[in-house]
């Protein structure tokens, strides 16, 4: 789950006491009541252990603060309620603008504030009103309405009408096990393989559910594909090479990119040819080449082409993330 949209409450402040105090000798030793604790605030925290928003409730309340107390006993603060959220999480209002990037491990973003306490009529105590009967009621806390998404959900994205060979293709580099099927849509959520490399280092690899035309127009999984592919730093269209028409393949998918958001079809990618083991594909490749685009001919089925596949999808992705690091900069 790459995309919440949640409710924020911070807690309500602590009720003010109302009280009078009586000790031995002094009848009316005047007004003790104490203030109400603080409500605890609602923070969004980004770590490194947590991948996606599965566990964030859609409404997230902080805790009151305690009420006042006699003898000047203050309430006691409530505990601020703390959700931990993905490296990377933009936090948007409802108006999509912005609100927060948590891009560092351990930054914080205070959603909603808690309410303040309210005062113990002793706090009213003066020369004129010696025996205040008044006390404040806590303040009630923040409340707003967060729009939360992953700026990346994946390295690579593989792009693809349905039954190109995605799945596949990330069974056969990655321990991620999506549905493998010979009928459409068989993916319906992203599934995301780590790829390990002798280097120590890693490549997330996202299998995108399947592209049609008309998704631009919310057809099909519509939208919540396409949402999926804003957040993956590099594309690879998987090209069913056994098709009629590979060519109109890629044309379809990039237009439909287009038409959703302006910009996304130019976004750093890469052709993968797939089904090179089937019968008449290698009649297609020349098509393909004269795109501009680089060409990896690949089968997911038999293996051919992966290696070399892994290879530059390293490459090209760590050019990408630096490209995108310099951008931010400037």
């Amino acid at each position: 789950m790459d995309w919440r949209e949640v409710k924020v409450v911070g807690g309500k402040g602590g009720d003010g006491r109302v009280s009078f105090l009586s000790v031995y000798m002094i009848e009316f030793a005047g007004p003790d009541g104490g203030d109400g604790g603080h409500g605890g605030h609602v923070i969004f925290q980004s770590v490194n252990a947590v991948k996606d928003f599965s566990h964030v409730s859609s409404v997230i309340m902080a805790q009151q603060g305690g009420p006042g107390g006699n003898k000047l006993m203050s309430g006691k603060n409530a505990k601020h309620r703390i959700i931990k959220v993905p490296l990377g999480t933009i936090i948007r209002n409802l108006d999509q603008e912005i609100i927060c990037d948590l891009s560092t491990e351990g930054s914080m973003f205070v959603a909603a504030k808690g309410g303040s306490g309210g005062k113990g009529n002793a706090s009213f105590k003066n020369p004129v009103q010696q025996a205040p009967k008044v006390a404040e009621v806590g303040a009630e806390g923040e409340v707003f309405v967060y729009n939360l998404e992953l700026r990346t959900m994946a390295d690579v994205g593989l792009i693809g009408f349905p039954n190109a060979g995605k799945s596949t293709l990330l069974q056969a580099i990655s321990r991620a096990r999506p549905k493998v099927a010979s009928y459409p849509f068989t993916t319906v959520n992203p599934h995301i393989g780590m790829v390990q490399y002798d280097d120590l280092t890693q490549l997330a690899v996202a299998d995108l559910p399947g592209l049609i035309r008309g998704s631009s127009e919310n057809k099909g999984l519509g939208y919540a594909f396409l949402q999926h592919v804003q957040r993956c730093r590099l594309l690879l269209y998987v090209i069913d090479l056994s098709a009629d028409d590979p060519l109109d393949q890629l044309d379809a998918l990039k237009h439909e990119l287009e038409q959703y958001q302006t910009g996304l079809s130019t976004k750093p990618s890469a052709i993968v040819a797939n089904k090179i083991d089937m019968p008449y594909s290698k009649d297609h490749i020349k098509q393909l080449e004269e795109t501009g685009l680089e060409v990896m001919l690949t089968s997911g089925r038999t293996g051919l082409g992966l290696e070399h596949l892994l290879t530059r999808a390293k490459q090209m992705s760590e050019e990408s993330s630096q490209l995108q690091d310099e951008e931010e900069i400037d």
